[in-house]
Parts: C-alpha cells; sequence; structure tokens
C-alpha cells in the first residue's frame, strides 16, 4: 500500500481518503479497520520522504455509528494513537455525535468574550456610534463569523445569536429617552434594527450561499464537491448466519 499524489488530492488505496492542510493530514473512512490501515500506509508513506508522525499529536475520532472495538487507541507496529470524544481542528470542535451544536456555542463563547472585552468602548460616551460599530465590525463579528459558511442553524441557535446581537447593539446606542415621560428606556427592536440593519443570521445565511456557489462549480471531482451533494448511504442489514 502507498500513497499516490494528483491534481485531485491524495489517495491511499486507491480512494480518496485524506484531507491535508499545511502539516496536518486527516484520515477519513467508515470503519476502524480501515482507518488503521490507511494510518499504517500514511507512517510507511511518511518514512520513505524522510518523515515521521508524531503519536503524541495524533488522535482519532470516531462517530456514534461506527462500532468501537473494545480498545480506545488505534495501534500500529510502533505507534498508538488516542482515541478522544471530540476534536477543535482549524477553529471548529468536532464531536463524535456528528453535532454541530458544540461548535456554534463555542463560537459564540469566543464571540462573547471578545465583546466584553471592548464592552468599556462600546458603552463609552468619549467615542461616537460610527467608531463602535467599525469596533463591533471588525473586532468582534469576524471572531463570531468564523467558519460560518459550513453551519447548520436551528431556530434555538439563530435566537440565541439575535440575543446576543441585541445585547451588543444596546450598548453602542444606549438607551433612548422618551419623549413622552422622560423616563430612559432600552431601544425596541425595531428602533435598533432602524439604527443598524446587518443581521448576524442574514449575514451568515449570505455567507453559506457565497461559499455553495464556488464548491457547486468545482466539479464532482473534487472531494469536497462530492461531500456538498453526497447523500449518506445507508449501512447494510446484518445478516444472521
Amino acid at each position: 500500500m502507498g500513497a499516490q499524489v494528483s491534481q485531485d488530492g491524495l489517495k491511499l488505496n486507491g480512494t480518496h481518503q485524506l484531507l491535508v492542510y499545511a502539516d496536518d493530514v486527516n484520515i477519513l473512512d467508515g470503519s476502524i479497520h480501515t482507518v488503521k490501515e490507511n494510518t499504517e500506509a500514511s507512517v510507511v508513506a511518511s518514512k520513505e520522504t524522510g518523515l515521521e508522525i508524531n503519536s503524541d499529536k495524533t488522535k482519532y475520532i470516531a462517530c456514534l455509528k461506527i462500532r468501537m472495538q473494545d480498545s480506545h487507541s488505534i495501534k500500529t507496529d510502533n505507534s498508538s494513537f488516542e482515541r478522544l470524544e471530540d476534536i477543535k481542528y482549524l477553529g471548529t470542535t468536532l464531536k463524535n455525535q456528528n453535532s454541530i451544536e458544540e461548535d456554534n456555542t463555542s463560537k459564540l463563547k469566543s464571540g462573547d468574550a471578545c465583546y466584553h472585552s471592548v464592552q468599556h468602548l462600546l458603552s463609552s460616551s468619549l467615542l461616537s456610534k460610527n467608531i463602535k460599530i467599525k469596533i463591533y465590525r471588525t473586532l468582534i463579528l469576524p471572531v463570531l463569523f468564523y467558519g460560518c459558511e459550513t453551519w447548520s442553524l436551528t431556530l434555538r441557535e439563530e435566537r440565541r445569536l439575535k440575543m446576543f446581537e441585541k445585547r451588543v447593539l444596546r450598548s453602542i446606542f444606549g438607551p433612548k429617552k422618551d419623549e413622552v415621560t422622560g423616563e430612559w428606556r432600552k431601544l425596541h427592536n425595531k428602533e435598533q434594527n432602524d439604527l443598524f440593519s446587518l443581521s448576524i443570521v442574514r449575514v451568515i445565511k449570505l455567507r453559506r450561499i457565497r461559499w455553495v456557489g464556488p464548491v457547486a462549480r468545482m466539479g464532482e471531482r473534487r472531494g469536497v464537491y462530492r461531500v456538498l451533494v453526497g447523500k449518506p448511504e445507508r449501512r447494510p442489514k446484518e445478516t444472521q448466519a
């Protein structure tokens, strides 16, 4: 078994099994056994080019639909790779339950932490509202939007994003003095929308559409295209002997 490089990516055992980013290599398959075989092939191919795989930094994760073996690690001739319940890769949290809710929660926490770090600026009377909006656009939103092109938002997550957005905008625009009673009150949702029309949920959906376009034009030879349009296959029913 060996690794081959083509214009479409890396192949192991004749099929596309690898995703490579910089010095990171990801092996994908539908069974632990095949992952182990391809890992061993990758170790051999690496040694032939003078490289070695760091067993301390190499981990693996298995989805719940994959039947797990008694062992909690993948073992090769000289190395053992630990199995984890979740992995953070390129800023995205991958769970063994095939759920992206944890990743969305993590991004929201990161955005919230960024907001609290500059909250004193957003609430300051010394800065204009235009400067505060620039701070929001350039410091907070990029943290929140990282990787949002692949999100699949539920109504619950949309509500959480909207609540976060309202909290930030109230810090930026502050309270409003009621013309009738003369008392200060929080801005209503419509008033906020009139002052700042950029909706977090709308931007995420637009980014997803913008990302899908180039992927759809790649053609079926590209792995990312096949992931986009592919349909999960049902596992064959087991027959009893």
